[in-house]
């Protein structure tokens, strides 16, 4: 099974982009879906995770800007992302359970 995230690109400074990834195939039971990024230099970092049972989780830097939701029935997870800002120019990658996406580039001008 592999993950693939689309809809990444290039956005200036308070524009809006919207992530998606989704399974090759329907996977039954999965947990945690979420959202990663990796900025150049930096580490790999938690943008946002949502677990089976409902609950979701931001990091600070884009809480209220971003917003995950997922669809359990085609197994594909996406992220709203709105007011973007330089600091958010990244790889994102998506996960599922133990499942990784390859990536997929923002860059946020400003």
């Amino acid at each position: 099974v592999q993950l693939q995230a689309s809809g990444g690109g290039l956005v200036q400074a308070g524009g809006s982009l919207r992530l998606s990834c989704a399974a090759s195939r329907r996977i039954f039971g999965i947990n945690a879906m979420g959202w990663y990024r990796q900025a150049p230099g930096k580490q790999r970092e938690l943008v946002a995770t949502s677990t089976r049972g409902g609950s979701t989780n931001y990091a600070d830097s884009v809480k209220g800007r971003l917003t995950i939701s997922r669809d359990n029935a085609k197994t594909t997870v996406d992220l709203q992302m709105n007011s973007l800002k330089p600091e958010d120019t990244a790889v994102y990658y998506c996960n599922m359970d133990a499942l990784w996406g390859r990536g997929t580039l923002v860059t946020v001008s400003s």
